[in-house]
């Protein structure tokens, strides 16, 4: 029999695609030290000094994106694959990529919420050293494709769909990527083919530069490849406009020294600074508890129902069940034309009635003004009607106010009003806006189409 490594693949042709991959949210590419001064500190090249995305994260995501949304066939023919019996080669080759400046970093803290006390979980608080939105990196992969004609144009097709979702910002990379972070773009494709079966061809191959090439040059992907359009990911958009009804303050991990003892979230982002965020986190994690609360008041398993949406903690799979990530996914969007105020605050001795020594404290929440907005951004892959259903009452608690986001809500902190909103499911869209004079502005057939999804989850199985 003869061995893998003597079997000629039969190649034709080589595609080099290279391009600039630019975060546009903090991004946390981790290298899997847990032994540092960081829970987890990201991964730093030690030769260079720069951050480092490894062609396994690249190619893991893409990946996923072809299974998903093409066919976990061709997922595995054109990523490769392993079993007991047989191991298959991957035909993309993806480099490992340095970022193109050294590491600008922002540290987020994060903490787990108990649903029943809407208090910190004991030893649940953690620190994430995250990239800074703005860093780039220089990628570069490779496509080997096969003699057979209608093959190597399969894995043409399902890889520029792959790098088209990239291109878009529809593919995150790194840890927490559901939560708002690893927003990624990339810009200025530059694509060359080699013809393998030539001595002209296979030597243009071996004399390309490594580099990147020159940053005018900017190639249509699918021309290039020769394939089809973009697809339609099957997927539940919801994108909703609030303003904000007073002030929000989700903390900071750092601040100012000189400044107050806490202050509201900022990140930075190109040309704009240290902006105030709504991060994903703070938004997912109040969705979280209110589904579970409505879910448990309508009689149904609230937690098998928010464990299948928004994924289940580690220790619930204890029990050697398999883990399954959160289904859905929401962004960290900015707050525009904020006003941001010190406040100081006093605890209160509740025996004397009078100022508790020790505990006056400062905050910088930021305020709504009249032209205040802020974004929620959330989707869910191949959705289920009754997941759609349950989005719109979640939407419906943030829309109203009735569901506050960030910290200190029992003083009146967090609540949002809403503005417009807009739900796409597959190819049709809805959108509601707040009228002037009251009441909702929408068209004909939202009702209706809206109580289907709504009346799917409540005719979801009740617990007995």
């Amino acid at each position: 029999m003869q061995a893998q490594w003597q079997k000629d693949r039969g190649l034709a042709q080589r595609i080099q695609i290279r391009g600039t991959l630019v975060l546009e949210t903090p991004t946390h590419l981790g290298n899997g030290d847990v032994d540092g001064p960081l829970d987890m500190p990201i991964h730093v090249d030690p030769l260079v000094g720069r951050p480092l995305l490894t062609g396994a994260s690249l190619a893991g995501a893409l990946r996923n994106y072809v299974y998903l949304y093409v066919s976990p066939e061709m997922a595995d023919k054109l990523f490769g694959y392993v079993t007991n019996r047989e191991s298959i080669e991957s035909w993309v080759i993806i480099d490992d990529a340095l970022a193109n400046e050294p590491p600008n970093t922002e540290l987020r803290d994060g903490v787990s919420i108990d649903p029943k006390t809407r208090t910190a979980e004991d030893k649940k608080k953690f620190d994430i050293e995250l990239l800074a939105a703005g860093t780039t990196f220089p990628i570069r992969l490779e496509l080997n494709l096969p003699k057979d004609e209608e093959t190597a144009n399969a894995l043409k097709q399902s890889l520029a769909w792959g790098l088209k979702a990239l291109e878009r910002g529809d593919i995150r990379l790194g840890k927490r990527k559901r939560r708002g972070f690893g927003k990624v773009k990339v810009k200025a494709w530059q694509v060359d083919v080699f013809d393998m079966t030539t001595l002209s061809g296979l030597q243009a191959w071996l004399q390309t530069p490594v580099e990147v090439l020159s940053p005018e040059r900017e190639d249509d992907l699918f021309a290039k490849l020769l394939v089809a359009d973009d697809i339609q990911p099957d997927i539940a958009e919801l994108t909703a406009t609030f303003r904000v009804d007073g002030s929000l303050l989700i903390r900071s991990a750092v601040g100012d020294a000189a400044g107050p003892d806490f202050e509201h979230l900022k990140s930075s982002r190109p040309g704009n600074g240290m902006t105030p965020v709504l991060s994903g986190t703070s938004v997912a994690g109040a969705m979280r508890a209110r589904a579970l609360r409505i879910a448990n008041t309508l009689g149904m398993d609230g937690e098998a129902i928010i464990n299948e949406l928004f994924g289940a903690p580690l220790e619930k799979n204890a029990e050697g069940k398999s883990i399954a990530a959160s289904r859905i996914w929401v962004e960290e969007t900015e707050i525009t034309q904020p006003l941001e105020l010190v406040h100081t605050r006093v605890a209160i001795d509740r025996f004397t009635g009078g100022a508790y020594p020790g505990a006056l404290f400062s905050e910088q929440p930021v305020f709504g003004q009249e032209n205040t907005r802020v974004e929620i951004k959330c989707w869910i892959p191949k959705p289920k009607d009754w997941e759609i259903g349950l989005l719109l009452l979640l939407l419906k608690d943030l829309w109203t106010g009735d569901l506050p986001l960030g910290g200190e809500a029992s003083v009146g902190r967090g609540r949002l009003r809403g503005m417009e909103a807009t739900l796409t499911v597959r190819e049709k869209s809805w959108t509601i806006e707040q009228a002037p004079q009251g009441g909702l502005k929408m068209g004909d057939d939202t009702a209706m189409d809206w109580q289907a999804f709504l009346d799917a989850f409540l005719n979801k199985e009740k617990v007995s």
